[in-house]
């Protein structure tokens, strides 16, 4: 079977049987049954028209379950309106179910998972086993959240700020097993862009772009962190590049500026310089400023703190951290690196060490731990 096929039917097969009034949790199981049937049916016999296949089988598929469900006797009014077979009409309402997924009621989590099943097509095992749990948890978990949108009527418009949260905490969920989920969070983000006119959706597919365009380079042979400053820029996917940064100026260009066109015109600035030596910090000290006045967000001014020490030296620097709060995530490792940059180097190893011990990660844990390591190293050979 076609898998990418399949992926990009399944949404807008959903969407048809919402449309026509089943509640998302049961149109959901009907068309999982219909792509289990298509999965055993379609090698030896292929229809012509797939997704009106799917529509016709997960149709009866919904109208079985409702004859079958003595609490819903109603829906079975709906047996005179079982589609003729034939060709389906080409309507696709994708861009509902992103909505619909990203409801307020959701977790981030739930929100997550639960776009990851209805729009991107994934199994539950795959999606398991991206975020390496338990396949019945996240069974559990999906479930919950079609309940709690079961019900729910595409009435009013959705909130495509809420949409696009969820997007980048697919995309920012990385990878693992046989899921990628960066590499899902572009597919789905390129969909919505195709789906909704909106500078801030095509803020975010260059944002995602120009990151996903340094992925290669971000890791050494041992897994190890390569920081920004000392990757192999020779690594870093061009094409993925240019596309982002086209993408970029078009959305800047409709003078509708958001958080997300942003910190994609922050990551292009770095994707631009040639070396690290090269970078334009000046102007990336503006775009945070920008950034900052939009979501008001503390991390964007302990990132600003970081360029303020690139632009104007490591003092500057500090001097804009000594403002924040000292229990933001990543705190001391700012602190760490602006001090070493300094030539502190017993207070910086200190704030190494104080910042492996917060590290959410064991990647990062490693990183600082050695960067600690190094400079404890330093100190002794100097004395």
């Amino acid at each position: 079977m076609d898998e990418a096929l399949v992926r990009s039917l399944t949404p807008r097969v959903l969407t048809v049987l919402v449309r026509r009034g089943a509640d998302f949790a049961a149109a959901e199981d009907a068309v999982q049954d219909a792509l289990v049937e298509a999965v055993r049916r379609w090698p030896d016999d292929p229809p012509k028209d797939p997704k009106g296949w799917l529509v016709t089988v997960a149709w009866r598929r919904f109208l079985d379950a409702a004859r079958a469900d003595t609490a819903r006797r109603r829906r079975e009014d709906r047996v005179e309106e079982e589609p003729a077979p034939g060709a389906a009409p080409d309507v696709d309402d994708t861009l509902q179910l992103y909505f619909l997924c990203a409801h307020p009621s959701l977790s981030p989590s739930s929100a997550v998972a639960l776009t990851l099943r209805a729009v991107g097509g994934l199994t539950t095992r795959q999606i398991a086993r991206a975020y390496l749990v338990p396949e019945a948890t996240m069974a559990q978990r999906i479930s919950r959240a079609k309940r709690t949108v079961s019900g729910v009527r595409f009435d009013r418009p959705g909130d495509v700020g809420t949409v696009l949260r969820v997007l980048y905490l697919v995309f920012n969920e990385g990878y693992s097993g046989d899921v990628d989920l960066a590499a899902e969070a572009i597919r789905l983000t390129r969909q919505l862009a195709a789906s909704v006119d909106h500078p801030e959706v095509a803020g975010l597919l260059a944002l995602m772009l120009l990151h996903h365009a340094r992925r290669a380079a971000r890791t050494a042979p041992d897994g190890s962190l390569v920081p920004l400053a000392e990757q192999d820029r020779g690594r870093w996917d061009t094409a993925a590049i240019a596309e982002g940064v086209r993408i970029l100026q078009a959305a800047l260009a409709r003078d509708r500026l958001g958080e997300f066109q942003a910190q994609a015109a922050i990551a292009a600035l770095h994707a631009d310089a040639p070396t690290a030596e090269e970078t334009d910090w000046v102007q990336i000290v503006e775009w945070y400023d920008e950034l900052a006045r939009l979501t008001g967000n503390p991390v964007v001014r302990l990132n600003r703190a970081v360029a303020v020490g690139e632009a104007d030296g490591p003092r500057a620097g500090l001097a804009a951290l000594a403002a924040l709060d000292d229990t933001l995530p990543r705190y001391a490792a700012v602190a760490a690196y602006l001090h070493e940059r300094d030539g502190d180097l017993d207070t910086a190893a200190r704030l190494y060490a104080e910042a492996a011990r917060k590290a959410p990660d064991l990647a990062e844990r490693d990183h600082l731990t050695r960067r600690a390591a190094r400079l404890n190293s330093r100190r002794r050979e100097g004395r």
